[in-house]
């Protein structure tokens, strides 16, 4: 439902892309339990009603060009709860095995969906149908009120029972008043800086090259984990003979490489990569990202929450970015739940801004956060150090690795997010 006849909310959500918008979608059992008024604020316009219907999603088409996301088996697990896997999986691409192999060295790891009773130890969804598919949901959303396009320019808070925000909604001044405000506007979150909220930043001084390509036989559910001390490269399957690519450079090698023809490109992540999966064929438009570890120092006030990418962002090497965010919109979806509970329990007004509440369900996150990230951060130091002892060392764990079946099994279980 859209709307601008209420401006005081008991939640308002800035930024209506991945995570906030499962973020309200997480929040309707609540929020129709309570007859709360959520409002998602969103910089770019939703797509147009008719867009939003079950018969034009079926006639979506995935774009060669189009960005994707990895989700784990745990990511599955959420968006079923959710009620929207069943349509997720129309375009999720199931990663079946994975491959890890250091440049240079002998030995490998293998890790199979099998091994872990699974059908999958995740899935890769193009970004463009996973927004899809949460819009419609949010499209069907009775107490969330989407306003877009809109922006948040300012979030102050006059008391503690409340938030005020003030910003632009078609062009005209727009003042909402919230309980709970949730910053999901990325990592250049401009009302995060407004608030003077710091974060720890270790900059690799890489870039992320990002596009999709195509080889020259069928993946088969394979994805690739190539560590080389130049940067690691991972391939992830797509449709048919098609595989997302993410390969990390340094800030010399990105602007050579992103300068290249396609021809130059292919041969230089052939050679790289190697022959494994096949010649590569084809490459369709490059993006680069530069790469940083971002964790804010605070990630909850009263009345204040930071989801996503605005609390945290690591290397891709893991692939884990987006799973852990999710499963903070799903524990924060369930902090509230039980907090209202209690309150109810008890005779109390439950008030979702509490701040206590707010800095149990950090501390719990803390862990999850914690070990995923520094996961990320060590295997790019273990990786990127070319000491041939070393080098040694690490391929005789990833051969040890392969021959020990329970920490294999629970590696794998790690990276699936269970």
């Amino acid at each position: 439902m859209q709307g601008t006849n209420v401006d005081c909310y008991d939640l308002v959500i800035i930024g209506g892309g991945l995570v906030g918008a499962s973020l309200a979608l997480a929040l309707q059992p609540l929020a129709e339990q309570l007859n709360w008024n959520i409002c998602l604020v969103e910089n770019q316009p939703p797509a147009a009603e008719s867009d939003l219907q079950a018969s034009s999603l079926q006639k979506w088409q995935p774009s060669f060009d189009g960005r994707s996301t990895a989700l784990a088996w745990g990511t599955r697990q959420i968006y079923e709860r959710l009620g929207l896997w069943n349509a997720l999986q129309q375009h999720a691409n199931p990663i079946e095995h994975i491959q890890i192999t250091d440049r240079g060295f002998l030995g490998s790891t293998q890790l199979h969906h099998a091994e872990q009773q699974v059908a999958a130890l995740g899935y890769v969804v193009p970004n463009s149908w996973l927004g899809k598919v949460l819009w419609q949901g949010l499209a069907n959303a009775k107490n969330t009120h989407v306003l877009a396009p809109a922006a948040i320019t300012a979030v102050h808070f006059p008391s503690a029972e409340q938030a005020l925000l003030e910003g632009q909604f078609n062009g005209e001044a727009l003042t909402l008043k919230a309980r709970l405000v949730v910053l999901a506007d990325g990592g250049r979150s401009g009302i995060k800086q407004q608030l003077g909220i710091a974060d720890e930043v270790h900059d690799y001084e890489q870039s992320a090259i990002v596009a999709n390509v195509r080889l020259s036989k069928p993946h088969r559910g394979w994805a690739y984990e190539r560590f080389a001390t130049d940067g690691p490269m991972a391939l992830l399957p797509l449709a048919g003979r098609e595989m997302a690519l993410v390969w990390t450079r340094t800030s010399e090698q990105v602007d050579t490489e992103m300068g290249m023809n396609d021809a130059g490109f292919l041969s230089a992540i052939q050679h790289s990569f190697g022959s494994r999966a096949g010649r590569f064929q084809k490459v369709g438009e490059r993006f680069a990202y530069p790469l940083k570890k971002v964790r804010a120092k605070e990630q909850v006030r009263r009345n204040l929450v930071l989801l996503g990418n605005t609390a945290h962002y690591l290397h891709p090497v893991a692939g884990q970015g987006y799973n852990l965010a999710i499963r903070g919109v799903m524990t924060l979806a369930d902090a509230l739940a039980n907090g209202a509970q209690q309150a109810a329990d008890n005779g109390q007004v439950f008030h979702p801004g509490e701040l206590p509440l707010l800095q149990q369900w950090q501390a719990q996150r803390a862990l999850d956060q914690s070990s995923v990230i520094e996961l990320s951060h060590g295997l790019i130091g273990l990786f990127a150090n070319n000491t041939p002892l070393l080098g040694h060392a690490r391929a005789a764990g990833l051969m040890g690795l392969n021959l020990t079946a329970p920490l294999r099994r629970w590696i794998t279980a790690k990276a699936m997010g269970v």
